[in-house]
């Protein structure tokens, strides 16, 4: 795809502006990094990065059946949310497998707001809209007409509150509040994908650039740095959490995956996929998600096997450099009569290094 059939966020012309190095990702004109992947990422860790993750799909759900739609659609219970709750949730397929991974925003009895992943989008809504039919309730892709921002790290609250109106130290993990920042009303979520503390922002899609200068203004003197999706990826591999297509995907379930929290088998309504998964949890998961580290300097990168001795036990889904460690971290999707084992390696062009199991957030429990 060339550069001008990309698609552009609305905060292209600040990317540029600012130095960032461009990339295509999922259809779209990305920045990489700004000043370096390596610094960005300490400085998420250390004091905040501002993110543009514009290209992540939004939906609509309303109606009088929303509610009763969303719990059949989605494996985590939606029937005890309140308005301002945050939830995160696999959504499968019948087999169990991951259609996609989502938030869902409850903004009214009747109305909710999800984010779906970007690449996902146009798979997603087809989807939802399926499986709608039965329900008194619209879909309603609403992608277009909001821009997204996170800004993430130990003083994202204290830069985005100089912009703000309203309190952001009464909003709880994964809660939200509407405010209004640059004079527009825009969603305040405390949610994010790096495993600190910080907020994401959605608000009306041309506001983007307006937005992000003024918190470019306010973040300078704290440390906020501009970061892409190079520190957002190390980041959230350092924090444990999975991306669509590696962890999960439509050829993994949710207890492979990792997120098998998510999955709510007793909740009152039945949901798409809820056979399979309680067969497959019935039977033994077959597979399942390890995070692990190395000693050596090279990286394991998705789809390098993993060995057991002599025997092919899996192979890893993701693998980066953690800055913080200074040292090769991945994941690997395993058979799980080896999930305890002491011996797992990776195969690197023919040699082969030891991967040692360590829990999430890695850079705290490594």
């Amino acid at each position: 795809m060339t550069t001008d059939a990309l698609k552009k966020t609305s905060l292209h012309s600040f990317h540029t502006s600012n130095g960032a190095r461009m990339v295509p990702f999922g259809g779209w004109d990305m920045p990489v990094q700004y000043s370096g992947i390596l610094a960005e990422h300490l400085a998420v860790r250390s004091a905040a990065g501002l993110f543009d993750v514009s290209h992540m799909g939004e939906a609509m759900v309303s109606g009088a059946d929303a509610r009763p739609f969303l719990d059949y659609l989605v494996a985590n219970d939606v029937s005890k949310m309140m308005p301002g709750r945050v939830l995160y949730t696999p959504m499968c397929y019948e087999s169990g497998t991951v259609v996609d991974d989502l938030l869902i925003y409850c903004l009214s009895e009747n109305e909710f707001f999800l984010c779906i992943n970007a690449g996902n989008t146009d798979k997603d809504i087809a989807w939802m809209t399926e499986q709608s039919k039965p329900f008194d309730c619209i879909v309603e892709n609403v992608s277009s007409a909001y821009c997204q921002l996170a800004i993430q790290g130990p003083k994202a609250e204290t830069i985005l509150q100089k912009l703000v109106d309203v309190p952001l130290a009464d909003v709880s993990y994964y809660h939200f509040t509407e405010g209004e920042i640059c004079g527009c009303s825009a969603i305040l979520s405390r949610t994010g994908y790096t495993g600190e503390s910080g907020f994401e922002i959605y608000a009306p899609w041309e506001r983007g650039s307006t937005i992000a200068e003024a918190l470019w203004g306010a973040g300078q003197s704290e440390g906020m740095v501009l970061a892409g999706l190079g520190a957002r990826d190390s980041l959230r591999l350092e924090a444990g959490f999975p991306l669509y297509g590696h962890e999960i995907s439509d050829e993994t379930t949710p207890f492979e995956g990792g997120i098998g929290w998510t999955v709510k088998l007793k909740k009152a309504s039945g949901f798409i996929g809820k056979s399979a998964l309680q067969e497959q949890k019935r039977n033994g998961v077959p597979r399942r998600t390890i995070f692990y580290t190395m000693d050596d300097r090279r990286i394991a990168r998705a789809g390098t096997q993993v060995f057991c001795e002599e025997k092919v036990v899996g192979e890893v889904v993701s693998g980066t450099q953690s800055p913080i460690l200074n040292r090769p971290i991945g994941s690997a999707l395993i058979k799980t009569d080896f999930f305890s084992s002491e011996n797992l390696e990776v195969d690197l062009r023919g040699k082969r290094y030891a991967i040692k199991q360590a829990k999430t957030p890695i850079h705290k429990n490594a």
